[in-house]
């Protein structure tokens, strides 16, 4: 089993700018970032998030996480809305899709998923962009992963890091 978070953000924290992820994204983070989530059974994300970025078409099944009866990717056949927990949509999709599962989800999730001790990988990507919203602390998101390797690709920094 291997669940990994996905997460890109700006040199000052910012995980959005301009209302998505794409604000504080790269060319390089999208290459990298689309690259790795083929590879994935599962996408996990939040209502917020499916409502917020572009995941109308996936390459794999996604599960939306929300409280809503609406599954606001309705337009994606391969999407799922499941009214459940961070944790028990993550066994859920184990025991559905299988075991390689990539969280794309906000910061609220991950930390929920992280606390549980249900996460075992972090990719993050980490741009030069600053001035944007839902500032996390980079350091304390690192410090749950003891391990981690790390490289530049057009002066974007990618921290592969793991328990």
């Amino acid at each position: 089993m291997a669940v990994t978070v996905t997460l890109v953000v700006g040199s000052d924290g910012s995980t959005s700018k301009n209302g998505n992820s794409a604000g504080v994204s790269t060319s390089a983070d999208r290459t990298e970032f689309l690259s790795r989530r083929r590879t994935a059974d599962c996408i996990l994300i939040g209502g917020f998030t499916a409502r917020l970025e572009p995941y109308h078409r996936t390459p794999v099944t996604v599960v939306v996480i929300s409280r809503s009866l609406i599954n606001p990717l309705a337009d994606n056949r391969l999407a799922h809305c499941w009214n459940l927990s961070p944790v028990k949509a993550l066994e859920r999709a184990i025991e559905t899709f299988g075991p390689t599962i990539h969280v794309e989800a906000g910061i609220s999730v991950v930390n929920e998923l992280i606390a549980a001790n249900r996460v075992d990988f972090l990719e993050l990507s980490i741009t030069d962009i600053t001035g944007g919203d839902d500032v996390i602390n980079i350091d304390t998101l690192l410090s749950h992963f003891p391990h981690s390797d790390e490289k530049v690709v057009d002066g974007t920094r990618f921290i592969s890091a793991r328990r």
